[in-house]
């Protein structure tokens, strides 16, 4: 034992003999300004369960949602956060009356967070042996029959696994790969991909004009977007859901515009059935069903292309994503899938290949 320090009370650490060693030991800042240590120079050792519990407090910005969604109690789990910011010398959360929310540090510990639980569950699959589970996929913009891509893929490549899932929008399908609950998207991403994101352009889908057959341009074999200038825009939802039409609208300088909410595809087009000043766009290979009171004109001059994209986690990419693009590489050769000529086509800037 080495000596006392008189003023303190406590055994003064001595160094080894025959060297300079204060290399050895660090002085750590704690949690709420109270410094810690000294302790031996080394990478702290990080507990999964409570990596995981930290990952969970800041999806759910909520200790008792999080309890919920682990199966553990409140108590377990707000233990497991401040062993975590014990070993990591930080506060991960800032608790106040709105709730839960990251600190600076936790914020920057998330996104290494949830790659080390991703690490995690691939080494113990890895240790097993256990194939890979199926690409967990989740689609949006739901009207526009996203599935029916995914099908051809999935006949494309007979050997794919796909579980097939329904996102809201890109926002949450986005929230949900950053969370690990999914492996990955597909959809039109109607903004630059988040950071940590991937996305892929797989199919550009020629896009008709869609108008009640009493509509004054119902009889037309072709229409150019120009035509369409003065008349109504129906959206199928909200019109600050539908980036798309928006895009085009503004491109073709058609003013009148009018959303509504999303009741399904029936409704909707009841609705278009009976506005004879009104239409709407929808990709060419949807399957509409067949109403003597509706009219599908094509679009030229230019025609319009709808992108549809797969988007996945940076660094967690599931092994079926390769098969998936090659897949999707097929269905480009053989259906003409990205088939795109800027001087008959109009695309959107944000989905330009």
């Amino acid at each position: 034992m080495g000596p006392v320090d008189p003023g303190r009370g406590r055994t003064v650490q001595q160094p080894l003999s025959g060297g300079d060693n204060r290399w050895l030991f660090r002085r750590v800042p704690g949690v709420n300004g109270v410094e810690r240590g000294p302790e031996p120079e080394y990478d702290p050792d990080l507990d999964l369960a409570q990596v995981r519990a930290f990952a969970a407090v800041a999806d759910e910005r909520h200790f008792g949602r999080a309890a919920g969604r682990l199966g553990i109690t409140q108590q377990a789990l707000s233990k497991r956060v401040a062993r975590l910011e014990g070993v990591l010398g930080v506060r991960l959360f800032e608790r106040g009356a709105q709730g839960v929310a990251p600190t600076a540090e936790g914020a920057r510990f998330l996104e290494p967070a949830r790659r080390l639980l991703e690490a995690g569950r691939a080494a113990v699959e890895a240790a097993r042996g256990a194939p890979p589970g199926p690409l967990r996929l989740d689609v949006w913009g739901h009207l526009y029959a996203p599935l029916r891509s995914v099908a051809a893929m999935t006949e494309a490549a007979p050997g794919l696994r796909v579980e097939a899932g329904a996102g809201r929008d890109y926002p949450s399908v986005a929230e949900a790969l950053a969370r690990g609950d999914i492996d990955a998207g597909f959809g039109r991403v109607h903004a630059l991909p988040d950071a940590g994101l991937v996305r892929r352009l797989v199919r550009l889908e020629p896009v008709d004009a869609v108008l009640s057959a009493r509509h004054p341009l119902a009889a037309s074999d072709a229409l150019r977007p120009v035509d369409l200038r003065p008349y109504v825009l129906r959206y199928p939802a909200e019109t600050v859901r539908l980036d798309f039409l928006t895009r085009f609208a503004d491109r073709f300088g058609i003013e009148a515009r009018q959303g509504g909410p999303n009741l399904g595809l029936d409704a909707f087009l009841g609705r278009l059935r009976e506005e004879p000043r009104q239409f709407t766009l929808f990709p060419a290979d949807v399957p509409l069903p067949r109403d003597p009171g509706l009219r599908v004109v094509p679009l030229v001059e230019p025609t319009p292309l709808y992108a549809w994209s797969l988007v996945w986690p940076a660094g967690r990419e599931h092994p079926a994503i390769s098969e998936l693009l090659r897949a999707c590489a097929d269905l480009a050769g053989r259906r003409r899938w990205l088939d795109h000529d800027p001087a008959r086509d109009w695309l959107p800037d944000l989905d330009q290949p």
